[in-house]
């Protein structure tokens, strides 16, 4: 008959700075313990380059917004600051069911949207793989499409649409509206002239979108690239396979950006009717708060629907959770 032994480890005693005498075996996992997951690591890094923005939002902004929160559900005319009506919810209603105006501008600029982001994701994408090319005169590239975004603010882009430059540019010596009428007929002469002059706008507003579609580009490793060329991937499957799912994380960012910028344009119909409501003659600063606070939150709608329905294809490499 065999007998078992049991055979008991000795346990290593380890001194502290006060004399006494603890279990070595128990210091690490007591250092363990103290020590902060990563998960708390990123998010307190998270809520470190937040916070600048939180501050400023707390003191410039929150009260602001309250206050105009606040007035869409009264009357105020500019004229008698101190005359406030209660209105309740008339003002949305209005918004709704009686301003003939509203609506029309708001459904234009949905339109709008939806066919300026496309274009503005696409083109600032390939541009940017093609600035990341090494190639003799790249600098140079990317400082023609960063540069318009730097001189071009709001009222400049104003003032030369309004001066004619426009689809122009992409139509100089050809006469379009000739040929759009000639081989498609009279009713597409105006749609045709507004896409080339839109178009024109759009392609002005793809530098920050380019910069960051860059900064993901060279955050891929080239050891994927090689090890997919070794395997035989041709430059396309390689732009489907390795960049796109890796850039998904940037394209997501990309098209958050692009849509809040594309809601608050220069040529922004609802925002320029609610400037109109309240302080171009109508004065009435309810209504406009009111109207404020509508396309606020379609908006807000709007961006929550894109990353609900975005966010499932989004790659991130590695464990997000770890």
């Amino acid at each position: 008959m065999k007998m078992r032994i049991n055979r008991k480890e000795p346990k290593l005693a380890m001194a502290t700075a006060d004399g006494s005498v603890i279990d070595a075996s128990a210091a690490p996992v007591e250092r363990r313990k103290r020590r902060m997951s990563l998960t708390v690591q990123r998010t307190l890094e998270g809520y470190f380059f937040v916070s600048p923005w939180v501050l400023g939002f707390m003191i410039f902004l929150a009260w602001p917004l309250f206050q105009s929160f606040y007035l869409s559900f009264h009357e105020l005319q500019a004229t008698s600051l101190s005359d406030l009506k209660v209105r309740g919810i008339d003002n949305y209603k209005e918004a709704f069911f009686i301003d003939a105006r509203f609506l029309p501008r708001l459904n234009d600029t949905l339109k709008n949207n939806l066919l300026d982001v496309p274009i503005i994701m696409i083109f600032s994408l390939f541009s940017a793989i093609l600035a990341n090319q090494k190639i003799k005169g790249v600098i140079g590239f990317r400082a023609v499409f960063f540069l318009p975004l730097v001189i071009g603010s709001a009222q400049v882009i104003q003032q030369l649409f309004a001066q004619g430059v426009g689809g122009a540019v992409l139509s100089q010596g050809v006469n379009v509206e000739e040929l759009v009428f000639q081989y498609i007929g009279p009713d597409a002469v105006k749609g045709v002239t507004d896409l080339l002059n839109r178009l024109v706008f759009v392609l002005w507003r793809t530098g920050v979108q380019m910069l960051i579609f860059l900064a993901g580009l060279n955050a891929v490793s080239p050891v994927l690239y090689e090890a997919a060329r070794v395997d035989g991937a041709t430059d396309w499957d390689r732009f489907w396979k390795v960049t796109l799912p890796l850039l998904s994380p940037v394209i997501l960012v990309n098209l958050v950006y692009t849509l809040v910028d594309s809601f608050t344009d220069p040529f922004n119909q609802v925002l320029t009717y609610v400037q109109q409501t309240a302080f171009a003659g109508g004065f009435r600063l309810g209504y406009a708060a009111a109207l404020g606070w509508i396309y606020f939150a379609i908006v807000f709608v709007v961006l929550m629907v894109v990353v609900r329905s975005t966010n499932r294809y989004v790659f991130y490499a590695g464990e997000r959770n770890s």
